[in-house]
């Protein structure tokens, strides 16, 4: 049978069923050619009429043709190998493979960086790798292959990776930050000046104290002081939400501010698992002033080392107690005007959620093991305190 999607036609070996346009010849040779003959004028005779069917059997017949083809183009570009550059690539380009990312998001990257073909190349390569979060040099227009080799390569991670401690203020911040990068305090001291630059939320009042968020940070190569500041404000916003601060501070009835301050404090003062604790103090002692002596005032030691610039932890001095300052907590009730320090996720979730209790004093009476004990009236803190004051005559840890 002749292939219907032939436009061609018959061909000299295909088997033409009789369809009434050729008729058999009888034997011998005249009588032959002369019933062609005849047959060829029926044959024209009838075709007169059926030419245009024939047409439009022509017609339908390339329509086929086509529909066909590109059926098959389709096909092959469902299941045939995915578009991939061939070759190293060239240029440069910094590529960020952030924590979470799953092959398909990477490729989808990749190929909106102009570095891969297509996504689905990538992901092909790259069945079953692992690959480090971090940012790779890599080039434009780059084979698959060639790109999962160097994501497949710790080796390849460019970085500068900076761990910043829970409860570190700015200037400590600045210093760990120009140490460890290319760029000059004065740099990320200048770029600070600047709060929208860095995303500063308008709660912040453009301060930055308390809202560089302490974590492990991997900036880009080509990062600027700008950049890594705005991307811990940016890990500071995401804390906040995380811990629910906005909420919190309307249903306790204080600003996010003010909820940061006392964060502040909180990890200044405590191990993670008091924190909560500590944050029901600081609370009961601004809410109720004239309960169990505390007349208002937090006299938290912490914010009189940070007026004085001093790192919260360190001992001060009965003059240095005395300083006249907003900071001072121990002549000054309610809250400092901001945060101290940088608090972490543990602060900034029990300021968020403090414990239930009725303390107003807390005495850690162990420093090599970190127990605190809670007090609600001043005598409980004294016995408290004289528990502490035993154990620094007796052990040799410094108080």
């Amino acid at each position: 049978m002749s292939d219907p999607t032939d436009p061609t036609g018959p061909g000299p070996d295909d088997v033409v069923p009789d369809d009434g346009f050729f008729a058999p010849a009888p034997a011998g040779g005249a009588a032959g050619h002369a019933a062609g003959r005849r047959g060829s004028r029926r044959g024209r005779k009838r075709r007169s009429g059926c030419v245009p069917v024939l047409l439009v059997l022509a017609l339908l017949g390339g329509g086929g043709y086509l529909a066909v083809t590109r059926g098959i183009d389709a096909i092959r570009d469902q299941f045939g190998p995915a578009a991939d550059f061939d070759g190293p690539g060239r240029g440069s380009v910094t590529f960020e493979v952030a924590p979470g990312d799953s092959l398909t998001a990477m490729g989808h990257k990749l190929t909106e960086a102009g570095i891969v073909a297509s996504g689905e190349a990538f992901v092909d390569a790259a069945d079953g790798a692992s690959i480090q979060a971090g940012f790779y040099q890599l080039r434009k227009q780059m084979a698959a292959d060639a790109v999962v080799a160097i994501l497949t390569d710790p080796d390849q991670v460019v970085q500068d990776q900076i761990t910043i401690p829970e409860g570190y203020t700015v200037a400590q911040i600045v210093q760990v930050l120009a140490e460890n990068t290319d760029y000059p305090a004065k740099d990320f001291r200048r770029a600070l000046r600047d709060p929208d630059a860095i995303g500063l939320p308008a709660s912040a009042q453009g301060e930055p104290e308390g809202y560089l968020f302490p974590a492990t940070y991997a900036f880009a190569p080509d990062a600027t002081p700008t950049d890594m500041l705005a991307a811990m404000v940016d890990r500071f916003e995401q804390a906040a939400e995380d811990a629910g601060l906005a909420r919190a501070a309307r249903r306790l009835g204080y600003t996010e501010h003010e909820l940061v301050t006392i964060a502040s404090l909180v990890e200044a003062e405590g191990f993670p698992k008091d924190m909560p604790k500590i944050a029901r103090v600081i609370y009961n002692r601004l809410e109720n002033p004239g309960t169990a002596g505390t007349i208002g005032r937090l006299e938290i030691d912490a914010t009189v080392a940070y007026a004085l610039g001093f790192n919260p932890g360190t001992a001060l001095t009965p003059e240095q107690l005395a300083v006249d300052s907003p900071y001072n907590t121990r002549l000054n009730a309610g809250l400092p005007p901001g945060p101290i320090e940088s608090p972490g996720d543990a602060a900034l979730k029990a300021a968020a959620d403090p414990a239930e209790g009725d303390w107003y004093y807390y005495v850690t009476v162990d420093l090599s093991t970190g127990e605190t004990k809670f007090a609600t009236s001043y005598d409980e803190f004294l016995r408290f305190k004289a528990e502490y004051q035993e154990y620094c005559r007796t052990s040799s840890d410094a108080c």
